[in-house]
């Protein structure tokens, strides 16, 4: 079993749903306890790749943990789509913990 150090320092990945839209495409990260100004989004080819940090934040100090289930620190999530990404107009929500990106595309049917 991993001790509370070694869970810290491996880098975990968001699950993601992606959506077909009118318009292009629609990713949701989900990025619960992760603050805003902690993700990094980037466009790559037909690569989206969202990275960040999750900190762990206790209620009390002096407190030790009994289980650690949800992942902290680094995380990193790099997804394909079918198409290139250079043109489209991105437009990002933060909503309750989900990370909404909006792909607007140019020729949204090709």
């Amino acid at each position: 079993m991993p001790t509370a150090g070694e869970c810290q320092r491996v880098a975990w990945r968001p699950a993601a749903d992606i959506y077909r839209t009118r318009r292009g495409w629609l990713v949701k990260f989900d990025l619960a306890g992760v603050r805003p100004q902690e993700i990094e989004l980037v466009a790559s080819g037909r690569q989206l790749t969202v990275r960040g940090l999750r900190r762990d934040c206790t209620l009390e100090e002096g407190c030790r943990y009994h289980s650690l289930e949800i992942s902290y620190n680094r995380f990193e999530r790099t997804l394909e789509l079918p198409c290139p990404l250079d043109a489209a107009q991105i437009t990002t929500d933060y909503r309750d913990g989900m990370l909404l990106v909006q792909l607007e595309m140019e020729n949204p049917e090709e």
